[in-house]
């Protein structure tokens, strides 16, 4: 009897405890859990929410997980809500592979690249442009004919020729050549040098010590032998449009027969391959102090 009576207080106590459980599990937030345990993310997205904190947290691996609150979010809304930046993919995977470009993939009209030269070059490989621009001669090779003026020997008329700046080799180093006569015969000139520029060819200055041979003939004296000196050239434009040289050298140097000769040279180009050029040429020696003037047309290589 006694344990009967006691069974209904019992189960209600039981019933009052399972209430205020049942209570407390409705009011409480829910339990986030682990999205490795999660049965609806797939692999990928589980991978992209541990990139995306690889890349923020270093090598740290975080203890990443996804809040559920009512019903799980879907695969779908994970993905949006974990997929890594553009700057954090960047940060993590290998530099892309230099791709060369193709008249197909830039979509190019083929005339269009056959009739122009820099498109071909771009298009086979890629320059340094740089590179180029320093390693790359300002000035061309020229082949020059012109009329020359002798005032100092009666205003004597004549001619000269000439090569100036062959290129050995993609290096500093040159070679020139020039012949000069007045067409009564009593002036001439003529040598070979050579030329080792010293600064990168692009540039818009540049010096070059001269080394060559060097004969000259005049009224007063007749004269021949080792030739040296310097020549001081500015650039204002590429390509031979447009420059300025000063050369200066000796002929057979600390002898009594030593002859220093200065000439200033400025060109200008007026199509792609003819200039026109002038010259002003010093010769002092002990003996006199001779004038040239010389207006040349130059073909340019």
């Amino acid at each position: 009897m006694r344990l009967r009576s006691h069974l209904p207080n019992s189960l209600n106590l039981l019933q009052a405890a399972l209430l205020v459980a049942g209570f407390v599990l409705a009011v409480s937030p829910a339990q986030s859990l682990p999205v490795s345990t999660d049965p609806q993310l797939s692999y990928s997205a589980k991978d992209l929410v541990e990139l995306r904190h690889r890349a923020k947290d270093g090598d740290q691996v975080l203890d990443v997980r996804t809040k559920v609150s009512g019903s799980r979010n879907s695969e779908e809304e994970v993905r949006l809500q974990t997929s890594p930046s553009v700057e954090d993919v960047a940060q993590n995977t290998a530099p892309a592979t230099e791709l060369k470009p193709s008249s197909s993939a830039i979509d190019l009209n083929p005339k269009l690249i056959d009739g122009s030269p820099v498109l071909q070059r771009w298009l086979n490989k890629i320059p340094n442009v740089l590179e180029d621009i320093k390693r790359d001669p300002g000035f061309r090779t020229r082949l020059r004919l012109g009329y020359s003026q002798f005032p100092s020997t009666n205003e004597s008329s004549g001619w000269n020729v000439g090569v100036e700046d062959v290129f050995i080799d993609r290096t500093g180093l040159t070679v020139s050549g020039d012949y000069q006569a007045a067409f009564n015969g009593k002036r001439k000139a003529g040598g070979a040098d050579l030329r080792y520029y010293l600064l990168p060819p692009g540039g818009y200055v540049n010096i070059a010590p001269v080394l060559g041979y060097r004969y000259l003939e005049t009224p007063q004296y007749t004269t021949d032998g080792l030739n040296v000196g310097f020549r001081v050239l500015l650039v204002p434009s590429r390509t031979g449009a447009t420059d300025l040289s000063l050369t200066q050298t000796w002929v057979n140097p600390r002898s009594d027969e030593e002859v220093g000769v200065t000439t200033l040279s400025f060109g200008y180009a007026l199509t792609k391959h003819l200039r026109l050029s002038t010259d002003v040429q010093k010769q002092n020696s002990r003996q006199k102090k001779d004038t040239r003037f010389g207006v040349v047309l130059e073909w340019m290589f």
